[in-house]
């Protein structure tokens, strides 16, 4: 049996999931941490912000999520819906130019039936794809291979918004 060994993400499993001190969802604080590096945020605007997930379904996955916590679009105010659409051209510009994807996937799952990971704050996934990148790992391994730790992706794609 061969192993794929990927150490750095044990941070991420001992990492806690929700801030269990407050009342606050995950995407509701982490904006608030002043730290954008740390927290992986690459873009700000009036109204949401741009991260890379640190659960990637594939290399260089971003979510992009209103500071409001809301659980449906039609609760975003139509500034806020309109800011929502500009950042998800924005990123997808960004991949376009940052990793060249061959293709791009947006998602939104809205209720915990739906797949919705933190289902009282809506949020949108941009993941780029690439032809083949969907082989025997995630179906028979259940393990996802991404050629780039989240700090490594997160300052190249940074490089690419401040050009």
């Amino acid at each position: 049996m061969e192993r794929l060994h990927a150490y750095w993400r044990y941070e991420y499993i001992e990492a806690p999931k929700e801030n269990e001190n407050s009342s606050e969802t995950l995407f509701e604080d982490l904006p608030k941490r002043g730290d954008d590096e740390a927290n992986y945020i690459l873009y700000r605007t009036k109204f949401c912000y741009l991260v890379l997930n640190t659960f990637p379904y594939n290399a260089g996955h971003l979510l992009a999520i209103p500071y409001r916590a809301v659980q449906k679009l039609s609760d975003l105010t139509s500034d806020e819906r309109l800011d929502l659409m500009n950042l998800l051209a924005f990123a997808e510009d960004l991949l376009r130019r940052a990793l060249k994807p061959e293709g791009i996937n947006l998602g939104i799952n809205l209720g915990k039936a739906a797949g919705a990971g933190i289902p009282q704050h809506l949020h949108v996934h941009i993941v780029p794809r690439w032809n083949g990148d969907t082989n025997f790992m995630p179906v028979v391994g259940e393990t996802r291979v991404l050629p780039l730790a989240l700090k490594d992706m997160w300052k190249r794609l940074k490089s690419f918004i401040e050009l």
